[in-house]
Parts: structure tokens; C-alpha cells; sequence
């Protein structure tokens, strides 16, 4: 009975707290359906109240946003604080649609009095670095023997001038959703864990169907540049952000020729009708589809609710990788702690920042239905404990990553490098140019702003 009581509250919070945005910075959201996200926020109203320190106490001001929307912030505080009764965590809610430009803002100021804050994207974390008002955490992480190794290559990516100013604390990443259905009416074996980019591309022609009203199509890719532009970077040799896009041309060959055969639904079409990943899977003729994690939330959550009827029996594995690639490379977003320079006490806002970071920090996140910036097999075992997550080994496989690449790594140019992108990946896609000419018109423009 316990258990089936902490699996249904992990489905609540999942349906807030993994409801994100992924692909690009201006992705869409998917957002978790109205009556959840109320109930989740009144659960999460009622343990955030705030009460007045002990005498004797340190009070640590934590910036964040969406205070009574999210239910892992209390359980972390509420952890730190019984482990240590001589410190009191304030939250201070800086709203969430302007909250990287606020908090830039605040701590830019002579008003800010902040000890840790949340980063909440790369761009954010970059201006704010750049401003000289993050502390460096280097010296905190050598001298108490942290093991970065954790972060399976997340933060290497996020370090400035070989520095590091802040520790994801939790992470999204890519996987490949799949129908079952679809498999077994073709009856053909479901993917699995370790596929190259050939086997996948291969096993997507075999249940495909063109048949006029049949329809099914082996594999779906969102609008979003990253859901194809990124599998070029899996291999870590190459970056989205360095100035020469030939390594992407097999991928949109690849992509190009499903597109053509059927395989996948039109690109120009999808643009112009604005389908959502959601529904495209939703509607039950979509065999395989990469999307972040993200997604879990919103497949359990709207099959239990019975809106989804026709992708009830799903699956997830990692994502299919080069020839010589590592199985579980995939494509990662983070959300970060901080130290403010302004910060009163940083040995002690560093050591809740290494308690949410770490390994107890990521146990409290994954007992909310929250992916952590760590994953181990305990972890993962919590998540894939959840009521409406796929039985099958291989889904909770799929869990455990090998390398994450961040989608936009820190770049002072990413802005711009961004929109270049996404007009290349446009115009290749809709046929307004060649492979060739798009990367040709990538490597000019973005060398261009890269002064190279």
C-alpha cells in the first residue's frame, strides 16, 4: 500500500515538476494540465511557509522562481535544515518569465543580500559571469574532493575561462519514445539501448507504412533544429557552437530521405500546421520519437487521465549513436545552484550547494518525480517505480546516461549563433536550399561572429 501511495504522489509531481521546455531556447513548453498543476502547487503552498529564524541561526537566502509550483524545494530544505539545526534556507520567489534579467538585475545591485541562487539557463548563467558577480567554485570542489565525474561531462561544458561558477542540481535529457503497438502488429523486435544511427534508420523503414488512411510512420522529429542538428555532436568531437556545421551533413541526409520516403512526416507540413510532438505521438501512428525526458510526465499523466488512448503501451531507450559511440551519449539541459560574491557565509552557502548538487539532494529530487543532475541505480530505480512508467528493463535502462552534451554550451555568441541556426535548419529542411548550401551558409555566418 505505501508504495502505491508514493508512486501516485511521484505522478503528481512529475506533472509539474518535469513539465519543461526543450530543443531550442525558444522552444515551446509543454505544460502540465491545469487541475494537476493547482493541486501540486496547493501540496507544495502548504510546506513553504516560511518561519521566523531561531535565535543563533544563519538565515541563507536562496533565489528561485516558482516558489508554490514546484514541490522539490521544501523537501531539500527541509532535509538541510534537520541536518543542520544552526542554519534556516529563506526562499525569495523572483517570478519566472523575467527571472534570469531579475536576478541579473538584483545582484548587479547594491540591494541583493542572495547567498545561493538558481541559474536557469545557459545564456542567464553566461551574463552573469560575465558581470563578475558569480564566485568561483573550483577551490570549494578541490578541497572537498567533489567528484565531478558525476556529471557525466556537464560541467566541463559549463565552464567559463576553465572555471567553474555554478553545479547542476537537475537535468533533462533526450531519449527515444516508442509505441510497442506499432512494433508488434509489424512484429518487429522493439529498439533497444545500443542502435547506430544505421540500425535505427533501418528498424524506422521496417514498420513504416504509405498506404493512403494506414499510415504509420517509422520515425518522428519535432521543429526544433536540435531534434537533428544535435546528433552530430554525440560523439564529442564536434560543437554546435564552433564555426564549421560539415559534420551535420549525414544527418540531414539521413533525415531527408525518411522525409522523402515517408518514413517521417513532412517537415514544411509540421511548420505550417504547428503539430505538437505531443500530438503527433498521441495520435498512435508514430513508431519511434526522440524528445527529452521531459515527456514522461506528460504521457503518464494524460493516459491515466485517458485523453491519450492510442500510445497507452510506450517504451523509452537511449538514443541511437554513431558508429564507435559510447550507448547513452545523449543531449542534456540543466538547472543550476550558484554563489553570489555578495554572499555573507560562502563556506556555508557552498555546503548546501554540495548537499542539493550531490548524491542526497538528487535522492530528495527523484522522490518528488524529478530528474536529477545524478543519476545512479537507486535513482533510477525510484523514478521507473513510478505508477504509469513502462514495466520493461529496457526503459529503465534508458535512464542511465553515458555523456551529456548540453544543447547550447556557454558562448557569449550563442543568441546569435542561435538564430543562424535555426534559418539554416529552416531552409534545409523546407527545401529552400541544399545540405551543402545550408552548412555553407552556417559556416560563413557563424565563422563571421565567431571572428574566425
Amino acid at each position: 500500500m505505501k508504495k502505491r501511495i508514493v508512486s501516485l504522489t511521484l505522478v503528481a509531481a512529475m506533472a509539474g515538476s518535469l513539465a519543461a521546455c526543450g530543443g531550442n531556447t525558444t522552444a515551446e513548453t509543454t505544460a502540465a494540465p491545469a487541475a494537476d498543476a493547482g493541486t501540486t502547487a496547493e501540496a507544495a503552498a502548504e510546506g513553504t511557509e516560511e518561519a521566523a529564524p531561531a535565535d543563533g541561526q544563519t538565515v541563507l537566502k536562496w533565489a528561485m522562481w516558482d516558489k508554490d509550483l514546484t514541490v522539490y524545494y521544501q523537501p531539500l530544505i527541509d532535509a538541510y535544515e534537520a541536518a543542520h539545526p544552526e542554519v534556516k534556507i529563506e526562499l525569495v520567489d523572483l517570478g519566472s518569465s523575467d527571472y534570469q534579467t531579475v536576478l541579473a538585475t538584483q545582484l548587479t545591485g547594491s540591494g541583493s543580500d542572495f547567498d545561493v541562487v538558481t541559474i536557469k539557463d545557459v545564456p542567464g548563467y553566461t551574463t552573469l559571469v560575465n558581470k563578475g558577480v558569480l564566485e568561483p567554485l573550483d577551490e570549494y570542489i578541490s578541497r572537498d574532493g567533489v567528484d565531478l565525474a558525476a556529471f557525466k561531462g556537464l560541467t566541463d561544458q559549463v565552464k567559463v575561462d576553465d572555471k567553474l561558477y555554478e553545479l547542476p542540481f537537475r537535468s533533462d535529457f533526450w531519449v527515444m519514445f516508442y509505441n510497442k503497438d506499432i512494433f508488434d502488429a509489424a512484429g518487429v523486435d522493439y529498439p533497444t539501448n545500443d542502435m547506430t544511427f544505421e540500425e535505427y534508420d533501418a528498424l524506422a523503414r521496417s514498420v513504416t507504412n504509405t498506404t493512403p488512411g494506414e499510415e504509420v510512420y517509422g520515425a518522428h522529429y519535432h521543429t526544433w533544429r536540435s531534434a537533428i542538428q544535435l546528433f552530430g555532436i554525440l560523439d564529442g568531437k564536434n560543437s554546435i557552437i564552433g564555426g564549421n556545421y560539415d559534420f551535420l551533413k549525414p544527418y540531414y541526409e539521413l533525415i531527408l530521405a525518411e522525409q522523402e520516403d515517408g518514413v517521417c512526416q513532412d517537415y514544411a507540413t509540421l511548420k505550417t500546421s504547428n503539430l505538437h510532438y505531443s500530438g503527433a505521438f498521441s495520435q498512435g501512428n508514430v513508431a519511434m520519437m526522440n524528445q527529452g525526458t521531459w515527456f514522461i510526465a506528460t504521457l503518464i499523466d494524460k493516459i491515466k487521465s485517458g485523453e491519450y488512448t492510442e500510445c497507452t503501451n510506450w517504451g523509452m531507450v537511449k538514443y541511437p549513436h554513431a558508429e564507435g559511440v559510447e550507448p547513452g551519449s545523449t543531449l542534456a539541459t540543466i538547472t543550476a545552484l550558484a554563489i553570489p560574491t555578495t554572499a555573507k557565509d560562502k563556506d556555508m552557502s557552498w555546503d548546501f550547494v554540495k548537499f542539493v548538487c550531490g548524491e542526497e539532494g538528487a535522492d530528495i529530487l527523484a522522490s518528488t518525480g524529478t530528474i536529477p543532475a545524478i543519476m545512479n541505480d537507486d535513482i533510477a530505480e525510484m523514478i521507473s517505480s513510478i505508477e504509469g512508467f513502462p514495466a520493461d528493463e529496457g526503459s529503465k535502462e534508458a535512464l542511465q546516461t553515458a555523456n551529456l552534451y548540453l544543447e547550447m554550451p556557454v558562448s557569449p555568441n550563442s543568441s546569435e549563433i542561435e538564430i543562424v541556426l535555426n534559418e539554416a535548419h529552416d531552409n534545409i529542411m523546407i527545401g529552400n536550399s541544399t545540405i551543402d548550401e545550408g552548412i555553407a551558409d552556417m559556416n560563413e555566418k557563424i565563422s563571421a561572429i565567431l571572428g574566425q
